[in-house]
């Protein structure tokens, strides 16, 4: 079968052990490109986080690395992204004496554990790293803000709109927070991304700014992803999203949902996200962090949480020197009358699922949860 080669979608247990389930994959297709599956699972592998696609030898039913060509075809840039920003180096731009500030010093160790344990893991799992994405690729999740040399990368779900409302006002593009609307913030041309720059621009710039990520819990972003995207109407997500998600796992479908796209349950939102074949790609509201903002690869000055936003944005806010006056927003961006998703509304959700469905959610988004040390919410 020219072209073809067999390989394992995997997932991880909580072992670093993943389990995959062969398929046919046509090189001669773009990536992702899935012809069904051709057996059970075959087999365990130990973790290896550089790449996600393994191969699997029918005759001995051994899984194995799929040697992909382009891993061979690295770029010098991007080698020397991986080997010269060097992680145990100072945060560039920050305001090193609040680090003595015993206001601060707290938020100062905490921010040194983050880092230090995202680099532990980093190390430990993925210190062969080969990067096998483009360099634009890599960083057009990253805004950049020149006046106070900040890249921050963008992860939807995690308090983004009113990061990119300060960042905007820090650059100077807006006078207040309060004044930014949700569609400027999204849809305006104000802030420009890292990959609008030449390979010079975009190396300087990760050298030499203050690089920032906020996360948040992997289950409670998912769950906040469908209520907004799904609970709500959405000329974009019901007709592109929820039809196909309809039309794929909904049996007996009316014709009007299949129309319209509307009401998508949980269930059935898992059940394409979980589906090596699922009938649309990922989409950056539910794409892994790992994915979005490659933190084994570009190493982050800056780590927040969604469960601590307002702390540590007003602390980072104190780093970087910005205007006493400004601090972080606390309003809820949409969808301002809806309960926030919480662990307990994220439980809600979990019990729509079969336990096999929570467990390969769970499994789906692992490596978030061991980058940045959270643990599952649900019972």
């Amino acid at each position: 079968m020219s072209g073809l080669s067999h390989y394992c979608d995997l997932r991880l247990d909580t072992n670093l052990t993943a389990k995959g389930i062969a398929s046919w994959v046509d090189e001669n297709k773009p990536p992702g490109w899935i012809h069904g599956n051709i057996s059970q699972p075959h087999g365990d592998i130990t973790y290896s986080p550089e790449h996600n696609i393994y191969t699997f030898n029918k005759e001995t039913g051994h899984v194995q690395r799929r040697q992909v060509e382009q891993q061979q075809r690295q770029s010098f840039l991007l080698k020397q992204i991986v080997h010269q920003l060097n992680p145990s180096k100072s945060p560039n731009s920050l305001n090193n004496s609040l680090f003595e500030d015993s206001q601060w010093i707290g938020m100062h160790k905490v921010q040194a554990k983050r880092r230090s344990f995202l680099q532990s893991f980093c190390k430990k799992y993925n210190g062969n790293l080969q990067p096998t994405t483009n360099l634009s690729q890599m960083v057009s999740r990253i805004y950049v803000e020149e006046k106070h040399k900040i890249l921050y990368c963008e992860v939807p779900k995690a308090g983004c709109s009113n990061w990119k409302r300060t960042l905007m006002v820090l650059s100077g593009l807006a006078p207040s927070i309060d004044k930014i609307s949700h569609n400027a913030v999204h849809y305006g041309k104000h802030l420009h991304k890292l990959d609008n720059f030449d390979v010079k621009g975009i190396y300087e710039r990760l050298d030499s700014f203050t690089k920032v990520i906020v996360v948040r819990n992997p289950m409670e972003r998912l769950v906040s992803a469908f209520r907004d995207k799904f609970e709500h109407p959405n000329n974009y997500y019901h007709p592109v999203f929820g039809k196909a998600i309809i039309k794929m796992y909904r049996k007996n479908a009316t014709q009007e949902a299949l129309t319209t796209g509307s009401g998508v349950t949980f269930k059935e939102f898992v059940q394409y996200l979980l589906d090596s074949q699922r009938p649309m790609g990922m989409d950056i509201h539910w794409e892994t962090v790992n994915n979005l903002c490659f933190p084994c690869i570009i190493n982050y000055d800056f780590i927040g949480k969604f469960e601590t936003l307002e702390e540590d944005a007003n602390h980072f806010l104190r780093l970087i020197g910005a205007p006493e006056d400004l601090k972080f927003p606390a309003f809820k961006d949409r969808h301002s009358t809806d309960e926030r998703t919480t662990s307990s509304v994220v439980n809600h959700y979990m019990l729509q699922l079969s336990p096999a469905e929570r467990q390969l959610t769970h499994n789906f988004y692992l490596l978030d949860y061991l980058l940045f040390n959270y643990t599952r919410l649900w019972v």
